[in-house]
């Protein structure tokens, strides 16, 4: 990663059963299907609900010139099999600290499968590996642990917990914490090839 800009474009990540790759235009209405679902809304900060015609399609209009100034990297996930968009994961970068925040959504139908897991060793991955980065971040509801697991499937430590820290929907939510630093990454990568 630059010191002000990134590449000008992002790179596509394969994994064993997705693809990773730059959101396309076309991928609104399937974005407005799956994440127009209140389920996944619930357990996300950011996402609205009702999601709106067009609201998808503005979402992704903005991801190219946001990663290109180095603010944020935003993957779809799409199941190689059936070439079928099943949900979204993405980095948004502190550049001046060398940190990255993780944060994703995936389809209902997709849930329980491992596919979250799976995307987010390849996003981590990328971040140490391709953007030099030090250390990538998650944080995630303390009602919805289940995506807690997932940052510690990829290696990330729960660092604490924000007490009432985001407010959804006018409740406040406590957040959970977890982070990973690349050295980290780099000696678990190293046991596994070393066991391997």
């Amino acid at each position: 990663m630059g010191d002000t800009t990134m590449e000008n474009l992002q790179y596509t990540l394969v994994t064993e059963r997705l693809q990773l790759r730059p959101f396309e235009s076309t991928d609104g209405p399937r974005v407005k299907e799956l994440a127009g679902d209140i389920a996944i809304a619930d357990k996300t900060l950011n996402i609205p609900h009702p999601y709106e015609d067009g609201m998808a399609e503005k979402w992704i209009s903005t991801h190219q010139s946001q990663y290109e100034t180095g603010e944020l990297a935003n993957w779809a996930m799409i199941l190689k099999s059936e070439k079928l968009l099943i949900g979204a994961i993405g980095l948004t970068f502190n550049q001046r600290f060398k940190r990255a925040e993780l944060g994703y959504w995936v389809g209902k139908p997709y849930w329980n499968q491992g596919y979250c897991s799976e995307a987010a060793r390849a996003v981590v991955n990328y971040g140490f590996d391709q953007l030099k980065l030090n250390k990538i971040v998650g944080m995630h509801f303390a009602r919805n642990p289940v995506s807690g697991k997932i940052m510690v499937k990829v290696g990330m430590k729960k660092e604490g917990v924000l007490r009432e820290h985001a407010i959804r929907w006018d409740n406040f939510e406590d957040l959970v914490c977890y982070g990973i630093l690349e050295k980290e990454w780099s000696a678990g990568s190293l046991l596994k090839i070393n066991q391997g």
